[in-house]
């Protein structure tokens, strides 16, 4: 099995270097400089080696650079890396641009989960790769051996593809936490408990039947109450609130809404939306 070597000792880079070594994959080193990162290699990564940079890259075949987005090209370009080798980061957002002329064959390589900072199960766990044809046998290698999949996305995508899991993922706890919020304003003693059910069941139908599972006033038309709950809502939640119902008034537009009742819906969420173009969803 290939040598792995791992260049930073993140949340991120120690978990996965944690479960590619229970696979099998020897990793011949870790560097770490902080106490928390040093902390971190010795908890999850007791068996392998602190190591330099430079001792780390010319030990392995396969280099994890698990740096930060914007250390990723800084890091990558200081290494001793040759052709016969393969340099991987893991930022979602960047494609192969930083390691763009390195010897080493360059690989994206993004998993689709939250790191918390302890071991994490990875199997089932999406991997979107970005990498020359000369890398992707390698890369299957590598997500198979943790029971993972692969997905694969052109380099000019990688922006959008990002953009879609923070839209998902980072926004949805923002909205969670603002609703919570609401909830407490309003008297409920668990926020929590009286949501939980709710989003579990919404979360689950709109994954298995996208816009079709939209439930709420928006998909009946109750113009009056989308109207009653922007009096009752302040600051960034309304604005929150407006936003999505706009964008939930798009959705509802194939068919579950006539013409009259999504020109109301406009009008009285025209007046409290960030961005007013006065153009009506389509």
């Amino acid at each position: 099995m290939e040598r792995i070597g791992l260049i930073g000792a993140g949340r991120a880079g120690t978990a996965l270097g944690a479960a590619l070594a229970a696979a099998g994959h020897p990793l011949v080193g870790v560097t770490a400089r902080s106490d928390a990162s040093l902390d971190r290699a010795a908890r999850l990564l007791p068996a392998v080696p602190v190591l330099t940079p430079d001792e780390v890259a010319r030990s392995a075949d396969v280099v994890l650079v698990a740096v930060p987005d914007d250390l990723i090209h800084e890091v990558a370009h200081t290494l001793p890396l040759t052709s016969a080798q393969y340099v991987v980061h893991l930022s979602g957002a960047h494609g192969l641009a930083p390691l763009t002329g390195l010897a080493a064959t360059p690989v994206a390589l993004h998993p689709s989960m939250t790191f918390p900072g302890g071991p994490v199960r990875l199997d089932g766990v999406m991997f979107t790769a970005t990498a020359p044809d000369a890398a992707r046998s390698i890369v299957e290698r590598l997500v198979k051996a943790l029971g993972a999949q692969v997905q694969w996305v052109a380099d000019g995508q990688r922006a959008r593809y990002h953009a879609g899991l923070v839209h998902g993922a980072n926004h949805l706890t923002t909205l969670v936490s603002q609703a919570v919020a609401v909830l407490r304003e309003a008297g409920v003693a668990d926020p929590v408990a009286t949501l939980r059910p709710l989003l579990v069941a919404t979360l689950d139908n709109t994954l298995r039947s996208g816009h079709h599972a939209l439930t709420g006033p928006i998909a009946r038309g109750d113009v009056d109450t989308v109207a009653a709950h922007l009096a009752v809502l302040r600051g960034s939640t309304r604005r929150t609130y407006a936003e999505l119902a706009w964008a939930t008034v798009e959705l509802a537009t194939d068919g579950r809404l006539d013409a009259e009742t999504v020109r109301r819906l406009t009008d009285v969420l025209d007046g409290h939306r960030a961005d007013r173009t006065g153009e009506a969803p389509r």
